[in-house]
């Protein structure tokens, strides 16, 4: 089109002096009337000397003139057409499908292909799909790495038309897309080297140091530290970073992306290195690490590594936990944690938690959940604790199941208590406020809760839990009490009932709920059971806690006992190691609670390492894990989305059925034996 346009431009320049002849006419006649006949015959005759000047002209520097434009034209497409073969950026013309028109000589060199090369580009650089051609979007780019080069690849849709030289003969829809390849090998190498050299901010800390230096005597603690802190300097600085330690427990480092990289290929084996020294001593030293990047400023990757070694020592320590941004790693905890004989910290939270109840109008208690015997005992242990210092308090409980109604009944109908102990998460809501604490047990994730709302509504939240922290946690909490250690969050309740208030008296009904949170949780003291287990236990028992009474509130239905004789003849043992069983939960009160009654039985079969049992219920599949001791079942859950303890976990899993979940907790526990966590 724009060739057909200069066309008549220059054969209407060309014809311009006859254009002028009407002009010359007109001056004759004006010359005329006004000069008289001799200046009009005058002017006539230049008029006609000048027409056949102009038809000479006109014909005889026509054909040179046009000449002399095609000898130009013709030069002009020869430059054009070499300086595209010869253009130093690889250049292509593709049609729309992606195969190739022509490529220029750099792109030839490139590639290693000769002329009339017309394959699609794909063959060349797979990553050039047709998805990557232009479409919608005339213009797109990806990157194209090519033997030992790597290459920005843009591409820009074109109309034909505008390169054909007869316009007419092509089609208005007519396109193609040109290809240019920018060279990115340095830029990429120097970003990537940048990225290598990138600081990585991390923080260590020695998690049972008292419980360990303080059973050996000067020589022995002297001896073990200084191995220890030998280990910790020679691990960093083999990859070049630097480690300084700030007390007696806790070091900080500086590492480069590319050592992070090594050390976490090689799955920090710092932690097995320092359980390794022994000195004589009795128990083994554990190491937790925090380690914070991919912020955009130093400052936030130091909070992220705090954040990382809070929530490593809040999961019970023995590993390394990675934020990275928003995604968090962890590393190692695989052995149980170990038990705290002291109970300064239980003496510490509770004074706190009883300035924080006097501070304020009220308290909301609340659970997990479909709450079982220890979020019950836990919840009634702190509603005693708000009424010995005359403060209004309230269980949030929409409707209690099956296994711990019988429990509940006995608060309800009981005039000791009024009727507003027990509270529906509608009325909580209406109660909550600013000056309201809302005290949550035996979870620490939010979705967890009986009613998520009230931690939103009030800036006073006190945590009082047993399990080990994962990503989700309850941010802001004014106290937060978790020990991974505790078997149950009734028997921490049980401590801090002791020193919360000196007038403070358990009730014989509230030890009763106490106890039994402790007993459904250990299995009958069986599992998890430490020390300050039975002393809690002891403590109860002293408070009228009565042992018949809470064994005839948690007999088992008849229903019950042939669901789990069914779960344990009807599972299958996978890998040699795993129980797996379903629970069917039709006709049960409380299926979850039967679920995890039989994973523990399943434990006691022959071979059995852990036991997965499966229960669909209310439109959610709810997996309870169970182990002894050589398989971190948290671990297992924790790839779920779920959570808990080395050897008492679970997992809830919505939109899926049993067959579905089976599949996929059986590809988790292939995939973790390939990587090594189990």
């Amino acid at each position: 089109m724009e060739q057909l346009a200069l066309s008549v431009r220059i054969r209407k320049f060309l014809e311009w002096p006859f254009w002028l002849s009407p002009l010359w006419a007109l001056l004759c006649v004006i010359l005329y009337f006004v000069a008289g006949i001799g200046a009009a015959v005058a002017a006539g005759i230049c008029l006609v000397v000048y027409l056949a000047a102009a038809i000479f002209l006109y014909r005889m520097q026509r054909p040179r003139i046009a000449g002399e434009l095609l000898d130009f034209a013709t030069s002009y497409g020869q430059v054009q057409n070499r300086v595209l073969r010869e253009f130093v950026l690889p250049y292509a013309l593709l049609d729309l499908n992606g195969n190739v028109l022509w490529m220029n000589d750099e792109l030839l060199g490139i590639t290693g292909r000769e002329h009339g090369y017309h394959r699609s580009i794909t063959a060349i650089f797979p990553e050039i799909t047709k998805d990557q051609l232009p479409g919608k979007d005339p213009q797109t780019e990806c990157t194209v790495p090519y033997k030992d080069k790597v290459y920005q690849a843009a591409m820009q849709k074109i109309v034909m038309e505008e390169l054909m030289p007869d316009a007419n003969a092509v089609p208005d829809d007519y396109s193609a897309i040109a290809l240019y390849l920018f060279d990115e090998t340095e830029l990429t190498r120097l970003g990537e080297e940048a990225e290598a050299n990138r600081l990585v901010f991390g923080l260590l800390c020695l998690d049972n140091y008292d419980e360990v230096v303080e059973k050996g005597d000067d020589l022995q603690k002297s001896l073990l530290l200084a191995l220890i802190e030998r280990k910790i300097n020679r691990y960093f600085s083999d990859v070049d970073g630097f480690v300084r330690k700030t007390d007696n427990y806790n070091y900080f480092f500086l590492i480069r992306k590319k050592s992070f990289d090594e050390l976490e290929r090689e799955r920090f084996k710092i932690l097995e290195d320092v359980k390794a020294v022994n000195v004589g001593n009795e128990s083994a030293m554990t190491i937790s690490v925090g380690i914070g990047f991919g912020a955009d400023s130093y400052l936030e990757n130091a909070e992220a590594a705090h954040r990382a070694i809070e929530l490593a020592l809040g999961r019970g320590g023995d590993q390394v936990v990675i934020r990275e941004g928003y995604n968090t790693r962890y590393f190692g905890g695989k052995t149980e944690t170990m038990e705290k004989y002291t109970r300064v910290k239980a003496r510490v939270k509770a004074q706190a938690l009883k300035e924080i109840v006097s501070s304020k109008d009220a308290v909301l208690v609340m659970g997990h959940k479909i709450p079982d015997a220890d979020v019950l005992g836990a919840a009634v242990g702190i509603y005693r604790c708000a009424k010995s210092i005359d403060k209004p308090a309230h269980i949030v409980m929409d409707s209690p199941p099956e296994a711990i109604r019988v429990m509940v009944e006995s608060f309800t109908k009981s005039s000791e208590y009024g009727d507003d102990m027990f509270i529906s998460g509608r009325t909580a809501r209406e109660m909550v406020g600013d000056n309201v604490v809302v005290v949550v047990v035996d979870t620490n994730k939010p979705d967890y809760t009986e009613c998520e709302d009230l931690l939103r509504r009030t800036n006073s939240v006190v945590v009082l839990d047993h399990h080990r922290q994962g990503r989700e946690i309850i941010e802001n909490a004014v106290l937060s009490y978790i020990e991974p250690y505790a078997s149950s969050a009734s028997e921490m309740v049980a401590e801090v009932v002791q020193y919360f208030d000196d007038k403070l008296r358990l009730r014989p009904r509230e030890a009763d709920a106490l106890y039994g949170g402790i007993m459904v949780d250990t299995s009958n003291f069986l599992t998890r059971t430490g020390v300050r287990t039975f002393e809690a236990a002891a403590y109860l028992r002293r408070s009228g806690a009565d042992v018949t009474r809470i064994r005839k509130m948690f007999r088992d239905s008849m229903d019950d006992v042939r669901a789990k004789a069914a779960g344990i003849a009807g599972a299958e043992i996978f890998d040699d190691s795993f129980a797996i069983s379903v629970c069917e939960s039709e006709g049960l009160r409380s299926p979850t609670v039967v679920a995890a009654q039989t994973a523990n039985e399943l434990l006691s079969i022959v071979g059995v390492k852990a036991s997965f049992v499966l229960t669909d219920y209310n439109n959610m599949i709810y997996i309870s894990a169970r182990a002894i001791d050589e398989v971190n079942v948290q671990l297992i859950m924790e790839r779920l989305g779920g959570g808990g303890h080395l050897n008492i976990a679970g997992a809830q899993l919505p939109d899926t059925t049993v067959e579905e979940a089976i599949r996929l907790l059986k590809d988790t526990l292939r995939v973790m034996r390939e990587e090594g966590d189990i």
